[in-house]
């Protein structure tokens, strides 16, 4: 943790940051658990050249103590933001940086208000590029969270059979994941049957499975505050030579995607190896979302991967690639891994079989 501080302090150094006010996870991001080793729900973060504080409520004063590293932890009242806010006044700065990712606007005009005298500067990316590149035990914990879903793929095959809804494989899913240690799943779960697999971001419903349709599974676990996130697609058979093909052609351009993932490209060329093979073969229309995302402490952690996409790959990045096609009416095809850059290529993280499987 001392040195994740570290890199963001010298981010602060170069913008002639004296403080930065950090939110905690209440609101949706994961900066502060990230710096801190924090896993409760709720708290704030100063931070500062010198000096690093948590302010916490008496729900976390233990917790926060045991957790925190390289924090000097300050107990606090319910309210732990106005407590934070009087050692800002206590340190005397006249500036104050704050994140537009994490700070919402109650509390940004509960900041400007405590604190008229001092210049609040919005700022954004300086965690999240740190949280970017992963060390050796984040990988590990993504992998770990990648094994619960394997395992879950393999459990779930034999539930497909004919009548079965699509909740009620989600719900399996989901319970498998938590039995198998998931603290609890990345995102709500996705199934969809037949046509409704032509909906990239399908809520599972009562639809009833019935031979000749795609299925399509779209599930994630989180397991020690990282994240896993896989996508297959099998034939609840017979499959006819339209299931082959699409199948075939969404397999073939992750492929060469992930042929293509490695250190000193731009997002954008990763989306191209698989965007271009696809519209190569006439599906170029039906493939309508980016290839991939950043995976770690949130399940979309660190930019994501499109036509436009600038960010430069490093190692130890973790990315997802998933390239699709959706035909409406009939159904569609998802195929989605986790993989880890490496100094020269990539490691895949996720190891659930992805060949045509047709039940």
């Amino acid at each position: 943790m001392y040195s994740r501080l570290a890199g963001l302090r010298a981010k602060m150094a170069a913008a002639n940051t004296p403080a930065l006010l950090v939110t905690g996870p209440e609101n949706g991001v994961e900066n502060l658990r990230y710096l801190s080793g924090f896993t409760g729900s709720s708290g704030v973060g100063l931070i500062t050249p010198e000096g690093a504080w948590f302010f916490a409520d008496p729900r976390y004063h233990t917790q926060a103590r045991e957790e925190c590293r390289g924090f000097e932890v300050v107990p606090c009242s319910l309210r732990v933001l106005p407590e934070a806010l009087e050692k800002v006044k206590g340190l005397g700065v006249t500036e104050l940086a704050v994140e537009k990712s994490g700070l919402l606007l109650g509390q940004y005009l509960e900041v400007k208000e405590a604190l008229p005298n001092v210049t609040l500067t919005p700022v954004e990316g300086w965690v999240e590029e740190l949280r970017q590149v992963k060390d050796a035990n984040e990988v590990a914990a993504i992998r770990r969270a990648c094994a619960v879903t394997d395992a879950a793929f393999e459990h779930i095959l034999p539930c497909l059979r004919e009548g079965v809804t699509e909740q009620e494989i989600a719900v399996e899913l989901d319970f498998f994941c938590r039995r198998a240690g998931a603290d609890r799943m990345g995102f709500d779960t996705i199934v969809a049957f037949g046509p409704h697999a032509a909906l990239p971001h399908a809520h599972p419903g009562d639809r009833r499975l019935e031979r000749g349709q795609f299925v399509l599974m779209d599930y994630g676990a989180t397991l020690d505050g990282y994240n896993s996130d896989i996508t297959r697609t099998v034939v609840f058979g017979p499959a006819t030579e339209r299931h082959r093909e699409l199948y075939a052609v969404v397999l073939e351009a992750q492929r060469r995607a992930l042929e293509t993932l490695r250190p000193g490209l731009k997002g954008k060329e990763v989306d191209a190896a698989a965007r271009d093979f696809l519209t190569e073969r006439g599906y170029g229309a039906q493939f309508g979302h980016g290839l991939g995302h950043g995976l770690g402490r949130q399940v979309h952690d660190g930019g994501s991967f499109n036509t436009t996409s600038e960010i430069t790959i490093e190692p130890g990045q973790v990315w997802t690639i998933e390239p699709g096609v959706y035909i409406e009416g009939y159904g569609g095809v998802r195929i989605e891994d986790d993989a880890v850059v490496t100094e020269t290529s990539c490691d895949l993280l996720t190891a659930a079989r992805k060949d045509l499987l047709i039940l």
